[in-house]
């Protein structure tokens, strides 16, 4: 016996024509609307790889001990649907809606599902079992005695795995950035040199989870379960974790950002040099770089830190007002509750960025000229950032990237929104009232309760 899905094994898969394909299908769309002759999709054991089932409606339909190698799922309808025990490695299931599916003990190893929906599937262990023409189940006999669902090196970047039972599996060097996962059982999952990057594990239970070397910056951990979680040399730089949380042992084994004592960074000195830095347009003086630092708490109203290098940050409840940040980086910065209001933003870099209950309250994050040989505008990106409860009122966010930003209830009236970027945004319960929208791109964007942009 060579590996779980080896050519020695003794797994028969039953091979399929498309002609035969396309009856089984004709029939499952039959019978989910309840047509007569109507038969549900019964694909137990097939082998489908490299089969082209993109787009089509299979909810329901069971794929046990299926083999999907290489398959074409991409916008496939899976909701509900029976995938335990099958072999989907490599698979395309980009944008598949697998919500409430059985999935356990399901091999996804190099699978691509990035923006795919799983809310609440079932990706646990599991045992596979055989059923033979006279209907006889018998048991496969792999080297374990249990199937450990397996999602190594896979794309799932964006999907939604919110209340999804994932105890167990094998997660390792799994791309998982920017995916919801909010309340999903992780419980002794191994999720080693994952990354996690801007992810949503609110709420989530992590317990026993192997976590070691996993990338969680900018990652929201807000009410999640830490509980015997190994955290050895994961990276919580930007991460949103609860007060009760960092003084858990488990934490401490981890990477954070850490206060100027701690990095021995005298700040006074950072901000003069950098000052003769920008006057001597970079030939003296040295660039402030603030990288991964707490800085939460401090006073920096009215200081120039225009290009400076601010990623990771922990700045929450810090007072900016009046500052010049012109072009900084301050992507996964944790600026909740920041005070930034009149603050210079021009062309600023705010990626996943977490700036909840900040006030950017007549804030300019409109574009700056680059005077090269093409004089190109250098646009403020606030992709991915969240901006929940944020006051805009009166800012200037021409030609902002929005894109994918949560904006829900944020105050936005009276702002200057021309040509800025809301593809797939989240503006749930903003108000727009006397916003400037003309040439604003909300393509995909999720506007339930957005109040003033009708009379816009």
């Amino acid at each position: 016996m060579k590996s779980r899905f080896g050519e020695s094994e003794a797994m028969e898969h039953a091979g399929l024509s498309q002609q035969e394909f396309n009856a089984i299908v004709a029939r499952h769309q039959q019978f989910l609307r309840r047509q007569p002759g109507g038969l549900r999709a019964n694909l137990k054991m097939r082998d489908l790889s490299h089969f082209d089932l993109s787009g089509l409606d299979l909810s329901s339909a069971d794929f046990s001990g299926a083999r999907l190698f290489s398959a074409h799922l991409a916008s496939t309808n899976l909701i509900g649907a029976i995938l335990y025990g099958c072999d989907a490695r490599l698979a395309n299931l980009h944008r598949a809606d697998l919500s409430r599916a059985d999935l356990r003990g399901a091999c996804l190893r190099g699978a691509v599902l990035s923006d795919a929906q799983l809310v609440e599937a079932d990706i646990r262990d599991g045992t596979l079992v055989h059923y033979s023409k006279g209907g006889e189940i018998t048991q496969i006999n792999f080297e374990a005695k249990r199937l450990i669902a397996e999602l190594t090196c896979a794309n799932i970047q964006g999907a939604n795995l919110s209340r999804a039972k994932i105890s167990n599996a094998f997660i390792v060097q799994t791309d998982l950035r920017d995916a919801v996962m909010r309340g999903a059982k992780f419980v002794g999952a191994n999720l080693t040199n994952s990354d996690l990057t801007g992810s949503d594990l609110q709420n989530a239970d992590l317990s026993e989870a192997n976590m070691t070397g996993v990338k969680l910056n900018g990652a929201i951990m807000s009410g999640a379960t830490l509980s015997r979680t190994r955290l050895v040399n994961a990276s919580l730089i930007g991460t949103i974790l609860d007060e009760k949380h960092w003084r858990l042992p488990e934490v401490a084994a981890a990477i954070h950002a850490q206060t100027l004592q701690e990095a021995n960074v005298d700040l006074t000195q950072c901000l003069t040099l950098h000052r003769v830095w920008i006057d001597a347009d970079g030939k003296q003086g040295a660039r402030a770089d603030l990288t991964a630092l707490n800085l939460s708490g401090q006073d920096l109203q009215g200081v120039n830190l225009s290009a400076a290098l601010l990623t990771g940050c922990t700045l929450r409840g810090i007072r900016l007002g009046g500052a010049r940040l012109a072009m900084a980086d301050l992507a996964l910065a944790d600026l909740r509750r920041a005070d930034l209001r009149r603050t210079d933003l021009r062309g600023v870099n705010l990626e996943r960025a977490t700036l909840i209950d900040a006030d950017l309250t007549r804030a300019n994050l409109s574009p700056v000229l680059i005077q090269n040989t093409n004089f190109s505008l250098w646009r403020s990106n606030l992709r991915r950032a969240r901006l929940n409860n944020v006051n805009f009122q009166g800012a200037d966010l021409r030609k902002v990237h929005f894109a994918r930003a949560n904006l829900t209830r944020a105050n936005l009236r009276d702002a200057n929104l021309r040509d800025a970027d809301f593809t797939d945004a989240d503006l749930t319960n903003a108000d727009l009232t006397g916003a400037d929208i003309a040439g604003a791109d909300f393509s995909g964007a999720e506007l339930s309760g957005t109040g003033g942009l009708a009379a816009t």
